[in-house]
Parts: structure tokens; C-alpha cells; sequence
């Protein structure tokens, strides 16, 4: 075998080892923390893994440490198959996302870590740095996806519950009145019997449309024209009870004068309907303050998943409460204005209006 080399890369360890009880990298190790700086070599079989990778705890003597895979190959070890330490963190739990969404039912912490080479603890904690979700949220919010793609009218509801993956209709029901706003028959038949009142106002953005639910305002939109508008809210609602009612115009009052003075805090209530990851990007959209810009980066570090930057992004997209969601407030990373679900125009506009440094 090829003789093993430990001396000679930057913050690796080698020859002098510190007790067991006193060396800091050892006792993660042991641990199983979800540190990813650095790897372990182990000199008995010429293998390096990542820290928490599943197989037995190595001993002391034995083991050698390097702040990355590839000082540990120079050095003459070979990577570990189980734990793959040459993938990179995102790569690793990109694989068990496309794992969980293929799956009929919801794969088990254990399978998942079993699959991606790891200790469960420390898959769990590497799956939310990098999705901002646990396994079982992340699984949650996929069937969610595939609860409203499967709820059309010409399917029944059992159907749904069997194609979502769901596996006791408790929880399916459960799930259905957060992420849907209302029972799934009651979504499937176009939300039939269900009050949303609303009106359009011209305004400095064009025209603005504004409905409200019994729980609260459930869209804003901006647009060119009321029309559009207006038959985009009858398309998600075929079958609800709209009403162009005039009492409503205090509410859109409240809702034009966010709009005309975005420093001003309203407490409007509002009546959000999404998957959880969704719920967290908007939320940390309405913690930003007005006059402010934020990367979609800065987001996705914001709610502990620093590599989701994407998924903000899609999550911004996603966002029908215009104005009140302040989606307009994020941008790229270097500052440039990117898509906006309602035109880039007016997300200039919005912004400054809110005296935001933008280009």
C-alpha cells in the first residue's frame, strides 16, 4: 500500500496528537457534530470521511485530520465510498431531495441517512443548513405541491390523498386547511360557497386589484387593466362567491396607502397560503424595512439555508400579496433589480418611492 504522508498541509494534523479528551476535532468526531471543515483519515485502512459519516468510531491514535478532501488524497487516502466526501454538502443533499420527492411515501430520517452515507444527526443538520427544512418539512411541503396538482376537479378526493403520499387522510386534512386555505373538496370544486370580496383602483403602479377572504386580504395584484386581473382571481376561484362589494374600498384604501407611504407599519390581516418554505421567505420579506434592498443570498441565510437562493427566489414568485410581502425588496446579489412577478418597472418604482439606493 502507499505509504501515508501527515505532515505538510495547512491546519492538518499529524505526527504530535493531542489526548482524546482534549483534542476539540476528535471529540466532534466523536460527537458526529455537523462540522463540514474539515475530514478525518483513518491510518489503519487508508480511508478519509466526512465527520459525520456512519461508520464506527475510529481510535485516536489512528485517526489523522485535513481541513479539506483534497489534502487528505495528497496525503495518500483513498475516499470513502459510504460517505462520499469528495461530493460536495449541496450535492449530497440535492440527492436526498430528489430522493424524498420520488418516493410514494415520505423516506425515514434513518433511509435518508443511510442513503447519503451519514450519521442521522448529522444528515438532519446538514439537509437544514442547506434547505432551511427538515427532512420531514421538506417532505411536508413536496406533497403539498403534489396535493394541489392532484386535487382537480375530475379527481376525488381519495385519489388525492393517495397520489399526495399521504398515508392516514388526518393528516392529509390536517395539511390540506394550512397550505390550502379551505377543505380539499372545497379547493378541488374551485372553492365553492367560499366569500372573497374584492375591488380594483387605479393607482401609481397602474391598477390594483385587492381581495380578502373571512381570514384576511388573500391577493394583491398589479396590473395594466382591472379585466386581467380580475379573471385571473375568478380563475383560482371558479366556484367561490366573488363580490365587487364598495364597503370593501377602506380596505383598499389601507392597501393604497402602503403603497403611497411604505414606512408607515400596517397591520392588515392577511391570509397567506403556502408551503412552509414559502411562509418562512415571506416572512423574512415583511422583516425587512422599507428603503432597504436584500439579496435573494441574504435571504436564504437569513432562514439558516444559505445555499436555498434559488428557492427564495422561486418563493418570491410565488408571492400574490404584492406590496403587503414586500418581494420587491429582494435583488440579485450585486444589486441589480431581477424579475418581478408584477414587472420590474414597478418594482423600480416601489422602491423608489421607499428612497432605496437602487441603479
Amino acid at each position: 500500500m502507499k505509504a501515508l504522508s501527515f505532515h505538510g498541509e495547512t491546519g492538518e494534523a499529524g505526527g504530535m496528537q493531542a489526548e482524546p479528551a482534549t483534542d476539540p476535532r476528535y471529540m466532534a468526531l466523536a460527537a458526529r457534530t455537523a462540522d463540514t471543515t474539515f475530514f478525518y483519515g483513518v491510518v489503519s485502512t487508508g480511508i478519509f470521511c466526512r465527520v459525520g459519516c456512519g461508520a464506527r468510531l475510529p481510535r485516536h491514535e489512528n485517526v489523522r485530520f485535513f481541513d479539506s478532501a483534497a489534502a487528505a488524497r495528497r496525503a495518500g487516502y483513498r475516499a470513502c465510498k459510504r460517505c462520499r466526501p469528495d461530493a460536495a454538502p449541496e450535492d449530497v443533499v440535492a440527492a436526498a431531495c430528489r430522493r424524498i420527492e420520488a418516493a410514494e411515501t415520505p423516506p425515514s430520517l434513518a433511509a435518508l441517512s443511510q442513503a447519503a452515507g451519514l450519521s442521522p444527526f448529522h444528515f438532519h443538520r446538514l439537509f437544514k443548513a442547506a434547505t432551511g427544512l427538515t427532512p420531514r418539512a421538506y417532505a411536508a411541503a413536496h406533497r403539498a405541491a403534489r396535493l394541489r396538482a392532484a386535487l382537480t376537479p375530475a379527481a376525488s378526493v381519495t385519489q388525492a390523498i393517495y397520489e399526495s403520499g399521504y398515508q392516514s387522510s388526518g393528516r392529509f386534512y390536517a395539511d390540506a386547511a394550512d397550505t390550502l386555505g379551505m377543505a380539499p373538496a372545497a379547493y378541488k370544486a374551485g372553492a365553492p360557497g367560499e366569500a372573497i370580496v374584492y375591488g380594483t383602483v387605479a393607482c401609481a403602479l397602474g391598477t390594483i386589484l385587492v381581495a380578502a377572504s373571512a381570514k384576511g386580504i388573500c391577493a394583491i395584484a398589479l396590473g395594466d387593466a382591472p379585466d386581467p386581473l380580475i379573471a385571473a382571481l375568478r380563475a383560482k376561484f371558479p366556484a367561490a362567491c366573488l363580490a365587487d362589494d364598495p364597503a370593501f374600498a377602506t380596505t383598499i384604501k389601507a392597501v393604497i396607502a402602503a403603497v403611497e407611504a411604505p414606512k408607515t407599519r400596517f397591520d392588515l390581516p392577511l391570509d397567506i397560503r403556502g408551503t412552509a418554505f414559502q411562509r418562512r421567505v415571506w416572512q423574512a420579506l415583511r422583516d425587512i424595512q422599507a428603503g432597504e434592498t436584500v439579496s435573494y443570498t441574504e435571504i436564504a441565510t437569513s432562514i439558516g439555508a444559505p445555499t436555498s437562493a434559488r428557492a427564495v427566489a422561486s418563493a418570491c414568485a410565488a408571492n400574490t400579496l404584492a406590496v403587503l410581502i414586500p418581494c420587491h425588496r429582494a435583488v440579485r446579489a450585486d444589486g441589480t433589480l431581477s424579475g418581478y412577478r408584477w414587472g420590474v418597472k414597478r418594482k423600480r418604482h416601489l422602491l423608489w418611492a421607499e428612497g432605496a439606493a437602487i441603479d
